[in-house]
């Protein structure tokens, strides 16, 4: 198969059109459930052209999601900008997929992708690995940030906090439920900063292991 394009680079116009059809299809309808001819079709162009462009479906589909990744991300970090590292950035990533989730009724494109093309070779399944890698990466990124003595651990739940919203929005039909997770962020924060606090008290006030304890001399 030829190289898949870089999504960060620009196609031809009517390459360009090709993947605007094919996202479109892909995110609506399902990847299975979309032809090269209807997407060609409804390109106004050939099945010749696209797989000059693209080399094949499966090409199309990774770079589909290659874009989708992009797009996100700078939506992402463009509404991180300015944010102070630690909690406010963590609140303002859960803010960013609220606002992501508004014009995303079927959910996670990642996740749909992932549903059809998991277990084979499809060049997309890096992709949507990579871009949940990120998510979490960030995460466990503002974790730190925000002084959590074990950032992998509370990061991680943070992301699955995340990528709850984003099924119980969809899929179970719960309208606050970015909300919910936010809340649950700052607890989950809140409650790892205590425990911070609580073990600094308890080494501070007990003799280290080197420290011997000498009663005064009575006088």
């Amino acid at each position: 198969m030829r190289t898949i394009p870089d999504p960060a680079a620009a196609l031809t116009p009517a390459g360009e059109r090709i993947h605007d059809v094919a996202a479109r299809l892909f995110y609506e309808r399902g990847i299975r459930a979309t032809g090269v001819d209807l997407v060609a079709d409804e390109a106004g162009t050939t099945k010749k052209t696209l797989y000059d462009r693209f080399g094949s479906k499966d090409g199309l589909v990774a770079f589909y999601l290659g874009r989708r990744r992009l797009r996100w991300q700078r939506f992402v970090l463009d509404r991180l900008d300015g944010v102070p590292p630690g909690l406010p950035r963590i609140l303002r990533m859960y803010d960013a997929l609220e606002e992501w989730l508004a014009d995303a009724h079927r959910g996670c494109g990642f996740v749909n992708a992932h549903a059809e093309i998991a277990g084979t070779d499809h060049p997309g399944l890096a992709v949507v690995h990579a871009e949940k890698a990120w998510a979490r990466a960030l995460y466990v990124e503002f974790s730190r940030d925000a002084g959590v003595d074990d950032p992998e651990t509370v990061g991680t739940g943070l992301f699955l906090l995340h990528e709850g919203a984003v099924v119980a929005t969809t899929a179970g039909g719960v309208t606050d439920a970015v909300g919910v997770a936010r809340q649950c962020a700052v607890a989950l924060v809140d409650r790892a900063l205590a425990e911070r606090a609580v073990a600094g008290t308890s080494s501070a006030s007990s003799p280290g292991a080197g420290d011997s304890v000498v009663d005064e001399p009575v006088r």
